[in-house]
């Protein structure tokens, strides 16, 4: 997975994307998934490296089974809160 992260006025902002479709672009009716490398692809990180990034992130965007799988198995996700655009999972993280 590629992993980056921003932080800007007190947030913490992580983009995780599965490495297989960083760069590509998804469209389901009028949903359109776009994994720009430049937002996306950071360094690589291991499963344990996204789960803690994670918890201390405020605001998230997920993309791709193994991230979505890995952001709902450390509980920032919930499974009915992933959509699907194209067949890829795609979830958001806010906390408040």
């Amino acid at each position: 997975m590629y992993m980056k992260k921003y932080e800007t006025e007190g947030q913490v902002i992580v983009a995780i994307c599965d490495k297989n479709i960083i760069g590509k672009k998804f469209r389901e009716g009028e949903l359109v998934l776009k994994l720009d490398n430049g937002f996306y692809k950071g360094s690589e990180a291991s499963e344990r490296e996204v789960k803690e990034a994670l918890s201390s992130a405020t605001i998230a965007n997920i993309a791709g089974e193994r991230a979505v799988a890995c952001a709902v198995d450390c509980g920032c996700i919930d499974s009915d809160a992933v959509i699907f655009i194209e067949g890829i999972p795609h979830a958001q993280m806010i906390r408040i």
